[in-house]
């Protein structure tokens, strides 16, 4: 048994902590570190009040939570006995340590990432009343479980936009809404099933490819030309799914023509388990004539799956995405899949509707076009200085561009001699699925993060770097 006067706890009367939970608290961490053995036998409620000087319901509360955690047993007529914990749970002197400080990631004075949003546009003020007005209505249903697509008045609001921007054909019911990119490509794997083999552009988006992958797909990357995934190489790959972004592909910013998009539906119309996956991640950004209609607009047997969101337009953390399933993939997803709840509030549905149904979504985007149009241009006048040393291409759309260089120098020094300078560029390479091809060096300048004047100095900076 375990003697009176090895139970050292220093009570503290006035703490916030409950005499109780302290008492608790100093047997539990005594049994965790082997200093009370097992099976050895506590004192009694009554001889333990009366040695540290509480009442006996105080040690009985401390107890009964022990009891009730593992920590010890209790036996008729014997008392209380330290439980078995040693397979459950042991601390090791080793886990106590502090954790190893996480490597921060360098800071670069000017940083051209492709993956850009300008947050300083964000419309706070609007964002802020809807928020304000939605949850000033004091409505319980808000706060209730929704539909798992996802609140019908929002997909609604969705339906139409898309129609209306990206002249598509869809009903709300064929709208699915999800927290971000990544959910949404789960949920659409467990709708497709995993006997498939998913075909991918290359270079690719590298983040949906490593998804694919994740999930157990077998994923082949397809090759390129000027018009965007070769059709020829598409049949070669054995693929029954592909994986494009034919607005604006990335990150080559190549726009597939019609006469492409037309023969990519004949190769899905061809067999009745063939998919295509169209991800329209950033349409809004055009700079020479009208955005280009979606691939789903054209499709006349039910063979394109839309992936859209709100994170490149609006704000990343807002995590809204959604996917239009054609009518024979809805089918599945009811029967089989229709009880996985929806991932976004209806909170935030409420105020992405309002935003879209309240025209506040079409005057961010005729804002940051204005915006991103500025940066643009600015960029294109600085690299002018450079146009015997580089070739620009992608310039079009979307908030990058990419240059490919002619000065003898390899992607790896282009890419050192800028951080040298405190300036981040990004090699097209790190976007190739296949790395055993010799390909032109060729980085990528996002420009969505940087103003008109830091543009300019950067550029400045690199003419001399480059050179």
């Amino acid at each position: 048994m375990m003697r009176m006067n090895e139970i050292t706890m220093n009570l503290k009367s006035r703490s916030k902590i409950p005499l109780y939970e302290q008492i608790y608290q100093y047997i539990k961490t005594d049994i965790q570190n082997g200093r009370i053995a097992y099976r050895e036998k506590l004192p009694s409620t009554r001889a333990l009040s009366k040695h540290l000087e509480v009442s006996r319901s105080t040690v009985e509360l401390a107890y009964e939570q022990l009891l009730s955690e593992g920590y010890i047993e209790s036996e008729p007529y014997r008392g209380f006995f330290v439980a078995q914990t040693e397979e459950l749970y042991h601390l090791e002197r080793e886990s106590l340590k502090e954790p190893a400080a996480k490597k921060q990631e360098r800071k670069y004075r000017y940083d051209f990432s492709p993956n850009g949003v300008d947050l300083g546009s964000f419309p706070y003020n609007v964002w802020r009343k809807l928020s304000k007005d939605i949850l000033m209505d004091d409505r319980t249903e808000l706060f209730r479980s929704g539909d798992s697509r996802g609140e019908y008045g929002f997909r609604s609001a969705i339906s139409s936009y898309l129609h209306q921007a990206r002249g598509m054909n869809c009903l709300p019911d064929q709208v699915i809404v999800g927290a971000g990119s990544d959910y949404i490509l789960m949920l659409l794997s467990m709708i497709l099933g995993r006997e498939h083999k998913i075909a991918f552009e290359d270079p690719a988006y590298k983040q949906a490819y490593r998804m694919t992958e994740a999930l157990s797909y077998e994923a082949v990357p397809v090759s390129l030309d000027k018009n965007g995934m070769r059709i020829s190489k598409l049949r070669e790959s054995g693929a029954d799914i592909a994986y494009v972004t034919p607005s604006h592909q990335y990150p080559t910013g190549i726009v597939m023509p019609i006469n492409r998009r037309m023969e990519l539906l004949r190769w899905a119309a061809e067999e009745p388990g063939r998919y295509i996956v169209e991800d329209d991640y950033d349409s809004e950004y055009r700079y020479k004539g009208k955005p280009i209609p979606a691939l789903q607009g054209y499709d006349a047997h039910e063979k394109v799956i839309y992936l859209g969101t709100f994170s490149r337009s609006v704000a990343p953390a807002i995590r809204l995405s959604y996917m239009v399933l054609p009518r024979p993939l809805l089918d599945v997803y009811e029967k089989r899949h229709g009880f996985v709840h929806s991932t976004v509030s209806k909170v935030d549905q409420l105020i992405m509707q309002r935003f879209l149904e309240e025209g506040y979504y079409e005057r961010h985007l005729n804002k940051t076009r204005a915006l991103y149009k500025s940066r643009h241009d600015a960029l294109l006048e600085g690299l002018k200085s450079m146009s015997d040393i580089l070739t620009i291409s992608g310039e079009n759309a979307g908030v990058h561009l990419l240059l490919t260089f002619r000065n003898g120098m390899t992607e790896k020094e282009l890419i050192e001699r800028a951080g040298k300078e405190d300036i981040r560029v990004y090699g097209l390479s790190e976007y190739r699925i296949r790395k055993d091809r010799e390909e032109k060096p060729t980085i990528l300048l996002g420009y969505a993060n940087l103003t008109e004047e830091q543009i300019r100095e950067a550029l400045g900076i690199l003419n001399q770097c480059f050179r």
